[in-house]
């Protein structure tokens, strides 16, 4: 009897050790490479903060970033982007993916690590654009702390946000200083303190890139050939402020109805984007250097009380955002480029003094959990059922009523003549 119950003993311990082997094999197999999740359009990517609200004092909770990684993950979202690490957020939406991960096996997402990069004075009267601050060294050792904490779960670090950018007057910094510490982490990964297949880039506006003539230099060469793949941003919605060459419908076309004519100006909005890209990445060919640019932001405004709304460019309402939105993911997905969608939820911090600010309202969903027009379609699918936001059921903006919203929406203006 003894050698029964011993020998019964053994083959569910060797069960069990055989189950959680196995177990642990899908589960390694389900972990995917940088490479791998950009070149996946199927798979979408989004820029996320989960601030709900005027200050970034109120950290988002464990359980709030939660609900809201489910929500994107209904809509296929499985790689988001965040800014910084030397705030409480980050961290904490890592950890809150790995609870996911452990509740739900099945359960997907990965992160493109911010790190903030300044200049020597940022923020103040006198920035000093040639320096770089005492506190980038912190901010890239977190980051570093973070991607040897969660390796399964950090695939990219983009090292500064539009660091290079000159019109980022109070923090931009010199090409070179990008490059340092790009150079830094790529001899970590070949030291193998950090995994070999994460991805290190800076995150910049296409102009940044190369894009434009003035910010083309030897270290900018250095840095293109220094980085996994080119993140890139493109913003035609800004520029229909300061380039607005393209913006508007044709002279030819005021017969035409109120949507074909919001239509050809998006239109005219993507191919300044794509013009954008097309910059970047035949300057970068020119070096002799072949490597994915994927775009690192891009999006949209629902409303502004300010240079594109109804004073200015006519170029911010929810009806414009949306197509914008389904036109920028066919194009991208079309050609298997990667695109962080700038952003998931309106953020009500980053125009705290101007509560209509364009910059509140980039989100496809309102801080109070309503679906924007950009995503009605799916929502129609049933994706966001049971699903919720700050205790609200994930609902239609406009009640879904399509008339109410374009009733609301201004024509924009005739496109100039060249």
């Amino acid at each position: 009897m003894k050698f029964i119950i011993k020998y019964l003993f053994t083959l569910v311990l060797t069960f069990s050790l055989f189950s959680c082997k196995n177990e642990s094999q899908q589960n390694k197999a389900k972990i995917k490479s940088a490479q791998t999740i950009l070149s996946d359009t199927t798979h979408l990517a989004m820029a996320y903060g989960g601030y709900r609200g005027k200050t970034r004092d109120i950290q988002p909770s464990i359980a709030e970033l939660k609900e809201d990684l489910k929500i994107l993950a209904a809509m296929d979202v499985h790689i988001i982007r965040t800014y910084n690490v030397q705030l409480p957020q980050t961290a904490n939406i890592l950890k809150a993916i790995e609870e996911l991960r452990k509740e739900n096996p099945e359960f997907e997402m990965y992160v493109m690590l911010g790190a903030w990069i300044d200049c020597k004075d940022a923020w103040t009267e006198n920035p000093d654009h040639f320096g770089e601050s005492e506190k980038n060294i912190a901010e890239i050792e977190r980051a570093i702390d973070l991607v040897k904490k969660y390796p399964e779960i950090v695939k990219i670090v983009a090292v500064g946000n539009e660091a290079m950018v000159k019109w980022a007057t109070s923090y931009h910094v010199q090409p070179i200083v990008i490059l340092k510490w790009i150079k830094h982490l790529q001899a970590l990964k070949q030291k193998g303190v950090l995994p070999k297949d994460l991805w290190i880039t800076t995150s910049d506006n296409y102009a940044a890139w190369g894009g434009q003539i003035r910010y083309r230099n030897k270290d900018l060469e250095k840095l293109i050939k220094a980085v996994d793949y080119i993140s890139l941003h493109t913003y035609p919605m800004h520029e229909t402020y300061y380039f607005p060459y393209f913006w508007g419908y044709d002279a030819k076309d005021s017969i035409q109805t109120k949507e074909f004519k919001i239509n050809k100006a998006i239109q005219y909005a993507m191919e300044h984007a794509r013009q954008q890209y097309d910059s970047v990445y035949d300057y970068m060919l020119s070096l002799g250097v072949e490597k994915p640019v994927h775009i690192g932001e891009t999006g949209w405004a629902s409303s502004s009380n300010g240079q594109y709304g109804p004073d200015g460019t006519r170029a911010t309402d929810e009806y414009k955002q949306g197509l914008f939105y389904q036109k920028m993911r066919a194009w991208t997905k079309e050609n298997g480029i990667a695109c962080f969608y700038f952003e998931a939820f309106d953020e009500h911090w980053k125009d705290d003094k101007n509560e209509l600010g364009s910059e509140n309202y980039f989100g496809l969903f309102t801080m109070d959990g309503r679906a924007k027009y950009a995503l009605w379609n799916i929502m129609d699918t049933g994706v966001f059922d049971n699903l919720s936001r700050n205790g609200n059921l994930i609902n239609k903006t406009y009640q879904g009523d399509k008339a109410a919203l374009l009733e609301e929406v201004l024509l924009p203006p005739v496109k100039p003549e060249k």
